[in-house]
């Protein structure tokens, strides 16, 4: 059923509180705490520019092995990975081709996902063994801010378990995920309210995987 808007699954009730931090989505620095918390190994909620995200530090396996978990996904597909600047591009992705470099000269910081070639900079983890991975620069500031803090790139996918519906509000991401999670950033509700478009630019001409927030005549 829904009350204001949100959707209430039938989940088990959590077995410890859930902390939540209220948070100003244009902040230029993440609160400490959520910083401090992914440095250690935390997941945790955050607001973006698209809906809200659920992750933590890519270079922290025990916890990348939780999001699958927690969002019932096969270990084999992989994680959405965000980056704090474009210039990380050449870091964690290898033989770009000149679409991959267009596409984040034009679209990042923005709803725009790009599959490239991995670099040995992304665990294979993260990309579920295969050789590519998804590499965004949201536009919101906050989780900018929060993966220039770590020093190192966040796994950065959708809040939601498999089959439910993306959420666009830090409540509906407790009711979801409960206490899987180990902080929710609460930034209020997604303006965009749509995923990122996803396009795979290993190849050119490039190919649109998911329509999202990017129109496809425009990422293509």
């Amino acid at each position: 059923m829904s009350y204001y808007g949100l959707t209430f699954y039938n989940r088990e009730v959590p077995q410890r509180p859930m902390p939540m931090i209220r948070v100003d989505r244009t902040e230029v620095r993440a609160p400490r705490r959520a910083v401090d918390m992914v440095r250690e190994g935390a997941v945790i909620v955050f607001p973006t520019d698209t809906v809200y995200g659920v992750g933590c530090r890519i270079d922290h396996a025990a916890a990348v092995r939780r999001i699958f978990e927690l969002k019932e996904r096969s270990p084999q597909h992989p994680l959405p990975v965000l980056l704090a600047d474009p210039a990380q591009l050449d870091e964690y992705g290898r033989d770009l081709t000149p679409a991959a470099r267009r596409l984040a000269r034009d679209f990042w910081p923005g709803a725009l996902t790009i599959v490239v070639r991995r670099s040995d900079a992304t665990p294979a983890v993260v990309a579920g063994g295969g050789e590519t991975i998804g590499l965004r620069v949201p536009a919101l500031p906050l989780v900018r801010s929060l993966v220039r803090q770590l020093g190192v790139p966040l796994v950065g996918t959708s809040a939601n378990r498999h089959g439910a519906p993306v959420p666009l509000t830090a409540q509906q991401v407790a009711f979801d995920l409960g206490d899987t999670v180990d902080l929710i950033l609460d930034g209020g509700r997604s303006p965009v309210g749509r995923e990122s478009t996803v396009v795979d630019a290993t190849t050119e001409p490039v190919r649109v995987l998911r329509q999202g927030a990017v129109s496809i005549a425009a990422a293509a």
